[in-house]
């Protein structure tokens, strides 16, 4: 297990020259996709398809990997005449497709959160178009002010009909005794 790195470790990028010595032709074709700058003019579409390719190519490097550390402890049957000596060729394929794949990851997740902005900002901006159509008065008017005083409206058909002189005979009898209870 000493040439194995953990998943957690920080290690330098492999350089291209060595992911051409070690990946196959197609391998390697896809795996320079991943670079900078090419990755930057991929289409969306193009860097999921890459995605299923790198994930495949690393399950497989890594699988090959686990196969010979187990037929070097003895565990399994070799897969060929000899049993293997050494995996860290394989196991370098396999962290040289997991960095591609975290690069390809990366770039989508870019893409994708700048899509998501942009819509948010169409949302918002539609949402306070909508407001503003939209708005209500929460308060009603004040109605009449003193800026413009009550007008007074004649009712057209009065309830009661009464003589005038019983309304002035009324009202002076008020007078009066408010006048006895005042002097009191």
């Amino acid at each position: 297990m000493e040439g194995r790195l953990s998943k957690g470790s920080d290690h330098m990028g492999t350089p291209i020259s060595t992911e051409k010595r070690m990946l196959t032709a197609t391998e390697f074709e896809v795996v320079e996709r991943t670079h900078y700058p090419a990755i930057l003019e991929l289409p969306e579409e193009n860097l999921s398809e890459i995605v299923k390719l790198l994930r495949d190519y690393r399950d497989k490097a890594r699988d090959r990997a686990r196969q010979q550390r187990r037929e070097m402890r003895g565990k399994s049957q070799p897969r060929g005449a000899v049993a293997a000596r050494d995996n860290s060729g394989t196991e370098r394929k396999g962290e040289i497709f997991a960095s591609a794949l975290k690069r390809i990851n990366r770039e989508l997740s870019r893409i994708r959160k700048a899509r998501s902005r942009k819509v948010q900002g169409e949302h918002a901006r539609r949402a306070l178009d909508m407001k503003r159509r939209n708005r209500i008065r929460h308060h009603p008017g004040s109605g009449r002010t003193a800026s413009r005083p009550m007008t007074l409206i004649e009712n057209p058909n009065p309830t009661v009909a009464m003589d005038p002189r019983e309304i002035g005979r009324v009202s002076q009898a008020v007078k009066v005794g408010q006048a006895r209870r005042d002097f009191r």
